[in-house]
């Protein structure tokens, strides 16, 4: 099982959702919720696209204004690998291929 945390993590894979994982200096638990967020930049009509949206673990969703944004390279740590079928894949190598 190690050994597969450290594959998806080595490989700049996205994650699947339910993952959880601890970002560089955190304290808590993340959740993947969701892939490719945009938030806004630093500059007007600037962009900032993420990674990951993601959600604190236990808890989950807190409210619909705040989510986590953040990149694979900011992921300290894998705990748990969400659900990955047929599906899931197929939607992973569509997202692998837009970058």
């Amino acid at each position: 099982m190690e050994n597969e945390l450290e594959n998806w993590k080595n490989n700049g894979k996205y994650l699947p959702i339910g993952s959880v994982v601890l970002l560089n200096g955190g304290k808590r638990k993340v959740m993947v919720i969701g892939y490719r967020s945009l938030s806004d930049g630093e500059n007007a009509n600037e962009l900032t696209e993420w990674d990951y949206c993601g959600c604190i673990f236990p808890e989950g969703v807190l409210s619909s204004e705040i989510n986590l944004l953040f990149n694979h390279s900011q992921i300290e740590k894998i705990y748990c690998i969400g659900y990955f079928d047929e599906e899931a894949k197929k939607f992973h190598d569509y997202l692998n291929s837009l970058n």
